[in-house]
This record gives structure tokens, C-alpha cells and sequence, in this order.
């Protein structure tokens, strides 16, 4: 999952215009950013288990995308984002960077710990729905069509004629874009 996680971005910044749609990005990337440090210092890694995208990987990820680990970043997330934009702009920031982790649970395999390096050596979470290539394909096309609507929607809806039209071409550029990441990855993993 990569495009459906930006789909509950523009879902969310439809409904929180006050909050930045740069920010609502970041946040629902968020544990993927934390991931390159981790990765870098070798504390985790991806390991390709079949041809094709993403979803052919095995990801060990036992800290950023660890239960608590997630919490830890989205709460942090959420501190700061309230230090800029208030307290209930924080709440959601939080709650957009932890949406991340809950996509992961239904998507991933079980490769996500509980605690941060999986102490308690725990059974490790994931629904597992990269087993299905097109049940995968298809809930990410809804989040990016869900999200798309409601960025849309609300375009057309709230904004001035000066600032409709380049929040429509933006929109469209990043819809064709997420669609387009979706189409490549869906051919990578039904070529194979």
C-alpha cells in the first residue's frame, strides 16, 4: 500500500481545510520516513520473497512500524502539529500518521511486531492482504477514488474562483499520479 495511504490524505483534508495538505502527506507517509533511518543503520530491512511491487517483500520494519512504535511517532506527530496548529489540528495529524499503521495491518503480511523490536519475541501481526493481488488492488483504487472525491468535493464546494482552479489542477496532478503509482504497481505484481 503507497497510493491508498495519500487517498485517506485527501479524505482528511477535505474535511480539515485549516490543516495543510502538505502536512496530511507527510503524516500518512510518516512511519515509511521513519523507516529510511532505521533501514540505513540496518536495524531494518525488505527482503524480496516473489517478483513483482511491494507486496512481494517481506518488511522487516520492528521498530518504525511496530504497534507501539506507531503510536510513539503518530502521538509525536500529533505534539507537534498542535504546537503549530492547535491542539484539535494535533489530534488529527496524530491520528492521519496512526491511519498508516492500521492500513499496514490489513495489507501486510504478519511482519508487524507488537512492541519495538519485537521484545516479548510476540506473533507478528498482518491480515494479509497482499495474498490477494486484486483484493490489494482493488481497496487501494477506493482509498485513491474515496480520496480524490472528497479533495474534489470540497474544491468545488468551499473555495474562491482564484484558488479553485489551481486546487483542481493540483488535484488532478496528484490523482493521475496516484493512479498512475497504483497502475504500475498492479502490472508489476499481475506480470509476474
Amino acid at each position: 500500500m503507497f497510493s491508498g495511504h495519500f487517498g485517506v490524505a485527501a479524505i482528511v483534508k477535505s474535511k480539515t481545510p485549516e490543516l495543510p495538505l502538505w502536512s496530511l502527506l507527510v503524516s500518512t507517509q510518516l512511519l515509511d520516513i521513519v523507516f529510511i533511518p532505521f533501514n540505513l543503520a540496518g536495524m531494518e530491512s525488505m527482503e524480496p520473497i516473489g517478483e513483482g511491487g511491494y507486496a512481494n517483500m517481506m518488511i522487516y520494519a520492528f521498530y518504525s512500524h511496530s504497534l507501539l512504535g506507531a503510536m510513539f511517532f503518530s502521538i509525536l506527530a500529533g505534539l507537534l502539529a498542535g504546537g503549530f496548529w492547535g491542539r484539535k489540528s494535533g489530534v488529527i495529524i496524530g491520528s492521519v500518521a496512526f491511519s498508516h499503521w492500521i492500513l499496514d495491518l490489513i495489507v501486510h503480511r504478519p511482519d508487524l511486531p507488537i512492541f519495538p523490536g519485537n521484545a516479548g519475541d510476540l506473533p507478528l501481526l498482518g491480515f494479509g492482504l497482499w495474498n490477494s493481488i486484486s483484493g490489494s488492488i482493488l481497496v487501494e483504487f477506493l482509498l485513491i477514488s474515496a480520496g480524490s472525491y472528497f479533495y474534489f468535493k470540497h474544491v468545488l464546494q468551499s473555495l474562491g474562483p482564484q484558488r479553485k482552479g489551481k486546487a483542481i489542477a493540483a488535484g488532478c496532478i496528484m490523482t493521475a499520479f496516484l493512479f498512475l503509482s497504483l497502475f504500475i504497481d498492479a502490472s508489476s505484481l499481475l506480470n509476474k
